[in-house]
C-alpha cells in the first residue's frame, strides 16, 4: 500500500523540482504565495530544487528497495519545509484562510506529511513479507 503512496509523492516532488528548475520565474509567480516571501531568487529556488530532487530520488529509491530509513530521509527534507511554513503561517499570515493557506495544506503540509507517516509503514510490510 506505502509503496504506490511513496512513488506518487515522488513523481509530485520530482515535478515540482523540475518547475522550479527549469521555468523560476513561473513558478515564482504562479504558485500562489511565493511572491509575497520576497523578491525573485533563481539561485535560491534551484537550491530548493535540487532538495526536492534529492527527497524525490530518496523515495523512490526507498519504495523500491523498500528501505524505511531511506523513506524517512527521503521526507526529511519535505516535512522540516512543511514545518517551517507552519510556522510562517502563524507568526506572520496571523492564521489566514486563503488561497495561500489553501496552497500550503495541499501543496506541502499533506504531502510531506504523507510521506513522514509512509516511511515506516516500510518496516512493518516488510516485517510482514
Amino acid at each position: 500500500m506505502n509503496h504506490p503512496l511513496l512513488l506518487g509523492l515522488s513523481a509530485y516532488f520530482l515535478i515540482n523540482a523540475g518547475f522550479m528548475w527549469t521555468a523560476s520565474i513561473a513558478w515564482y509567480d504562479t504558485v500562489p504565495g511565493v511572491a509575497q516571501t520576497g523578491p525573485f531568487n533563481s539561485h535560491f529556488i534551484k537550491d530548493v530544487a535540487l532538495s526536492f530532487l534529492v527527497s524525490s530520488l530518496a523515495l523512490v529509491a526507498a519504495a523500491r528497495l523498500n528501505d524505511h530509513r531511506l523513506a524517512m530521509f527521503g521526507a526529511a527534507w519535505p516535512c522540516l519545509h512543511a514545518a517551517f511554513h507552519i510556522w510562517i503561517w502563524i507568526a506572520h499570515r496571523n492564521t489566514a484562510v486563503d488561497v495561500i493557506a489553501l496552497t500550503n495544506l495541499l501543496g506541502i503540509q499533506v504531502p510531506a506529511w504523507m510521506a513522514l507517516f509512509a516511511a515506516p509503514q516500510l518496516k512493518q510490510e516488510g516485517a510482514q513479507a
